[in-house]
């Protein structure tokens, strides 16, 4: 375990980020923002793995794009990381679509998950690449 500080997000939090089918980020709502610790400007056009936890296993983002990618919505866990070097757990829902210009987008809509669930899914990763 680290020593990192966890941001515990509040019952009604609502995160909401969109990217374009090269995981660059084109939208973030506020409570994104300010879970996360960044400016949207600091976000937009950047990579969404800007804010990716170096505990994630790369085994978890590679089934969310698998399933994504297949036209599919993938749901999960997530720990990411804040600009200060903090985290928070999310469970995410990520959906494919299209854009106006019929270009493919995801976003991706996150909530607070349990504790339960975040101890359980924390003894499932360890066991993950």
């Amino acid at each position: 375990m680290s020593n990192e500080i966890e941001t515990v997000l509040s019952s009604d939090a609502f995160l909401v980020s969109e990217t374009d089918a090269k995981g660059n980020i084109i939208f973030v709502n506020d409570e994104f923002c300010k879970v996360a610790g960044y400016t949207r400007e600091e976000l937009i056009g950047k990579p969404h793995s800007v804010v990716r936890h170096k505990e994630m296993p790369k085994a978890a983002f590679k089934d969310l794009w698998d399933t994504v990618k297949q036209d599919e919505v993938w749901q999960g866990y997530v720990k990411n990381s804040t600009k200060l070097g903090g985290y928070y757990w999310v469970h995410a829902t990520v959906y494919p679509y299209k854009n106006e210009n019929k270009e493919q987008c995801y976003m991706s809509c996150r909530r607070k998950p349990s504790k339960e669930d975040i101890t359980n899914v924390e003894v499932l990763y360890r066991t993950m690449t």
